[in-house]
């Protein structure tokens, strides 16, 4: 037996003996392990980032776990099976590949993402947007929106023309905002820059999601400075104070 399939067979093994024998185990559902998944891929995605390999081997495991448990669950049921999954996928993979499994011909990636949406659609899908999980993070949501709408001809010619949008979107918040318009108006207004910034790094090649995160780490980093070394309680600084010791963090 492959080593793969020697680890594989592992850990169906132990989930069968923990799913008879441990307390904690027998009592959970696909309900009960649901947020665990989720915090668990959230857990890669920063190990990701911060290019911790022997956190994604660990990650990745922990989320193996986890559709092995689905699995057990489900066959429980006799709903399905781990076999009946992954024959599923591979199935899915063959038929979705034709340039792999058969004999059409593709130029480059973007020939083969098309052609992938459009087999989603012979395949019954009643809308491109048929496959974007509704409960996935808004803007991970709009850049898997507009990348999807993409492959069928749904798009701006050029990265000129997304920016006039984000300029146009940015005029009209502003001009809603010198009103007394609604706060729901000027939500919608704010998130229609939003999402033509998107739309604009998705053109520039650039993951928004990622970019935020990074932001949102460097600007921890820096505060964490502050708080370190602040020579008095920080409600007791003046913002200039405050601002010095930042720059100072970006100076580290």
């Amino acid at each position: 037996m492959k080593p793969q399939l020697e680890a594989f067979d592992r850990l169906l093994r132990i989930m069968e003996e923990l799913r008879e024998q441990c307390p904690w185990d027998r009592k959970q559902t696909m309900e009960s392990l649901r947020n665990l998944t989720i915090e668990e891929t959230y857990e890669l995605a920063d190990a990701i980032l911060e290019q911790d390999m022997a956190g994604v081997k660990e990650e990745i495991g922990d989320l193996l776990l986890h559709m092995v448990f689905y699995a057990k669950i489900a066959d429980e049921k006799d709903a399905w099976n781990i076999t009946d999954a992954l024959h599923a996928v591979c199935d899915k993979l063959v038929a979705r590949h034709p340039h792999i499994y058969g004999d059409v011909e593709v130029a480059d990636e973007e020939e083969v993402k098309k052609n992938w949406e459009q087999l989603k659609m012979k395949e019954g899908k009643k809308s491109v947007l048929g496959g974007v999980p509704r409960s996935l993070p808004a803007m991970v949501k709009a850049y898997r929106m507009q990348d999807k709408t993409k492959q069928v001809g749904f798009e701006w010619e050029n990265s000129e023309q997304v920016w006039e949008k984000v300029e146009e979107e940015m005029g009209e918040f502003k001009e809603v905002m010198d009103t007394d318009a609604s706060a729901q108006r000027k939500e919608e207004e704010f998130g229609d820059i939003l999402f033509s910034l998107i739309n604009y790094a998705r053109f520039q090649g650039i993951d928004p999601e990622t970019a935020l995160e990074r932001v949102n780490q460097k600007f921890k980093r820096r505060f964490e400075y502050i708080e370190a070394n602040a020579p008095r309680e920080l409600t007791d600084m003046s913002l200039a104070e405050m601002d010095a010791l930042w720059n100072a963090a970006k100076d580290q």
